[in-house]
């Protein structure tokens, strides 16, 4: 497929929306609506996290189509690691420490729970850059299976009017 996402923008409350938004529209264009809902939220929660990352800066948007999967990668300016929030674990005391009443922070685990695979990796830029500016990538890859219209109908027959 063509006509990749590449889109730099402001790490602003809007980015999120905007890259759901784009998401969703080209998935529409490509044939893919019925992956949207898992693909636009993984590309929200990813956004997110750059911008509470690097509120203010310029943050990279990218979704392209790669290895027969939904690539999607947002880039930020800040080296820090990504981390999931601690999971509980009953044997190791009183899951109340983990705060699970509190809102948000929960991002990384949608996208665990939702794409095939997810990671990150340092911006390989030029070495003789300044390291600040470097950042890092955080990717998923959501599956993309094809449409049941996109589907071989190969031995069935079209419904006549009035059947389903």
């Amino acid at each position: 497929m063509t006509e990749d996402i590449r889109i730099c923008m402001p790490a602003c409350a809007t980015a999120p929306g905007f890259a759901r938004t784009l998401l969703m529209r080209r998935l529409k264009k490509w044939n893919y609506s019925h992956i949207s809902d898992d693909a636009a939220l993984i590309a929200a929660e990813l956004v997110t996290n750059a911008v509470k990352a690097t509120p203010g800066e310029i943050i990279r948007f990218v979704c392209r189509w790669e290895y027969g999967a939904l690539y999607i990668a947002v880039w930020d300016r800040s080296p820090g690691r990504p981390a999931p929030p601690p999971t509980a674990d009953p044997a190791l005391g009183d899951p109340t420490d983990l705060d699970f009443d509190t809102n948000g922070h929960r991002g990384l685990q949608i996208v665990d729970a939702l794409a095939l695979e997810w990671g990150y990796r340092p911006d390989p830029a030029d070495p003789s850059a300044d390291p600040s500016y470097r950042g890092k990538w955080v990717w998923a890859r959501a599956a993309a299976p094809p449409s049941s219209e996109d589907r071989s109908t190969a031995g069935t027959l079209p419904l006549s009017a009035g059947e389903e």
